[in-house]
């Protein structure tokens, strides 16, 4: 009897738990069952969907990071543009992922190379077990897996750096997305997939995410040529602003807890794992570039130790779920040595890489690749209890150092050539419809994108500066000094200096000299625009000190202006900042 009632009381008490018992999956519908007639979430633990809800969040949260990062490299003309390019991604891909990425990628009934539309429009995603994990439904990987492919297009797009027009960009990254992203995902993360069953080892990106992306900026760097001064000492300048660069890699950093991690796709060890030595190999990287940097320079360079830690974030991405703890410290100094070093590779291929994407993300990606084809190991891939692989060299089983490289050449080869024919297809067309022309032209490209084709600045005080040294320059007439092409804001040139500003960079670009705006302050005394010195008050624009009368003598200027204006038989030059036409003398 009392055995009975402890039994009875045992099942009232697992009645009134606040959570819903897990019960296998055993429905053969698509959506997974009928939500008004059954209980769709005893399939699966909700540990699992909530760690999975927390992951997709921090994978968001990475998409804003790499606009702050960029933005910091790039010069202060550009800067918004970065930011606005990675936001942009993710409405675009998420939208193109709803409409038919997702089918193409992870439908049910998939290809060796690329699904089909079964899940067009989400048609049928809902709680029936995904293709990646029977821990999950389809409707949350389908988010989860949405956001690896917009992080990839805003990796992919900062290639467009302070010369390539937002409409054509905005058109790229859905096309992109479709032709090039959906399939290099679906062969190597979908279980149909050649790569999948060839035995190829990516846990969480390392083709379809980091090689295809700096590969997709290679090829977008070549197409729309180099930046007007490329090549010149003109061009040497230091990232605008590093505080962005720090916040960007933080926002990285915290995010890949998620990217890694939550691509075990469930809340187990294997999760804790590869939290640890994604973190691990960050901290190694961070460190062994800046050590590579100091032995050269003699300081210790904050951008440095951010792009180290990206790039060994990079590197662990592929080996996250597979490798152990001793391993990530092997990841990150081969990452930190060999991206430090790939930054140089722009020179000999003769490419505008601005902001060092090939070098970071593919060349990043090839070494995590190959790293996890020497260090898998089987005990660590079973640590969720259910996966099972060969393992790598630490294995003994020797070719898959051969699949992770043929892996990687094959997507890195596929993204190139796709990149370059997608964009190729848009400057074609371009000529038909002027609004797809991808590079800006000259003026636009001297003012800035922010100006050119946003309208609004990252920084409040760059119009002011631009209306300074316009009042400046009517100074400068009303007082008899003469026309210079160099007293412009617009023949500002850009630099072709890695923005990483590693110390291997300035071997081969050494920087333009840095003034700050208080150095040469006298009474008296404004500032003009020429390539003879860098000051970073004006988003990088060259500065040059003249003596004039004092700003307060702007509004008695314009006024005498006017009133010559008025005079009969007075000659008058418009300043070509504001009009390139002549006024003709008039007579009495």
């Amino acid at each position: 009897m009392s055995g009975q009632g402890s039994g009875e009381g045992s099942t009232s008490v697992l009645n009134n738990l606040p959570y819903v018992p897990y019960v296998p999956y055993n429905n053969t519908s698509p959506t997974g069952g009928d939500s008004l007639t059954e209980n769709l979430n005893v399939y699966y633990q909700s540990g699992d969907i909530a760690w999975m809800l927390t992951s997709t969040a921090l994978v968001l949260l990475m998409i804003p990071g790499v606009g702050f990062f960029y933005s910091g490299l790039a010069r202060r003309k550009s800067a918004l543009s970065l930011i606005w390019l990675s936001i942009m991604a993710v409405a675009v891909v998420n939208f193109q992922w709803f409409f038919w990425g997702y089918s193409l990628v992870f439908s049910h009934t998939s290809g060796p190379f690329i699904g089909n539309l079964a899940n067009f429009g989400y048609n049928n995603v809902l709680a029936a077990p995904s293709v990646g994990s029977e821990h999950l439904p389809d409707l949350l990987y389908a988010v989860y897996q949405g956001m690896f492919a917009a992080i990839t297009v805003a990796l992919a797009v900062g290639a467009a750096s302070e010369r390539g027009r937002i409409l054509p960009c905005v058109v790229f990254m859905f096309i992109w997305t479709t032709i090039v992203y959906d399939p290099i995902a679906c062969w190597t993360w979908n279980p149909t997939g050649w790569v999948a069953k060839m035995g190829g080892l990516d846990f969480a990106g390392g083709t379809p995410v980091h090689i295809s992306s700096g590969t997709a900026a290679l090829a977008y760097s070549y197409v729309l040529g180099k930046r007007t001064g490329h090549g010149t000492q003109a061009l040497n300048y230091r990232p605008h602003n590093v505080t962005h660069i720090v916040i960007g890699t933080v926002f990285l950093w915290v995010g890949w807890f998620g990217f890694n991690a939550g691509s075990a796709l469930s809340a187990n060890l294997r999760a804790v794992m590869a939290a640890v030595v994604t973190n691990l190999a960050a901290c190694v990287g961070g460190i062994t570039w800046c050590l590579v940097d100091y032995r050269l320079e003699g300081k210790w360079s904050t951008v440095g130790f951010c792009s180290g830690v990206v790039a060994g974030l990079v590197a662990i991405t592929p080996g996250s779920g597979y490798v152990a703890p001793w391993a990530a410290v092997i990841f990150g100094v081969l990452a930190g040595i060999g991206c430090n070093f790939a930054t140089q590779i722009k020179y000999w291929i003769q490419a505008d890489d601005a902001l060092d994407i090939f070098a970071v993300h593919a060349v990043g990606g090839v070494i995590g690749n190959l790293c996890t084809g020497l260090f898998a190991a089987d005990y660590i891939a079973h640590l969720d209890g259910t996966t099972v692989i060969p393992g790598g060299w630490v294995n003994q089983h020797w070719i898959q150092l051969a699949i992770q490289l043929a892996d990687s050449v094959s997507g890195m080869a596929y993204s190139f050539v796709m990149t370059t024919l997608i964009l190729s297809l848009i400057s074609l067309l371009s000529r038909y419809f002027p609004a797809l022309r991808l590079r800006v032209d000259h003026d636009a490209e001297m003012r800035g994108i922010d100006d050119a084709e946003i309208g609004e600045f990252a920084y409040d005080y760059v119009e002011h500066t631009r209306d300074l040294t316009r009042a400046e320059q009517i100074i400068g007439q009303a007082i008899g000094e003469p026309e210079d092409d160099e007293f412009n804001l617009g023949n500002s040139l850009p630099s072709t200096r890695s923005p990483h500003a590693t110390a291997t960079n300035m071997m081969h670009h050494p920087p333009a000299p840095h003034h700050s705006p208080l150095e040469k302050q006298q009474p008296h005394t404004v500032t003009a625009v020429t390539p003879m010195a860098m000051n970073p008050m004006t988003h990088g624009y060259p500065m040059r000190t003249f003596n004039r009368p004092p700003l307060q003598q702007v509004g008695l200027v314009q006024q005498q202006q006017q009133q010559q204006r008025q005079q009969p038989h007075v000659q008058f030059q418009q300043h070509h900042h504001f009009s390139s036409a002549m006024s003709a003398s008039t007579t009495a």
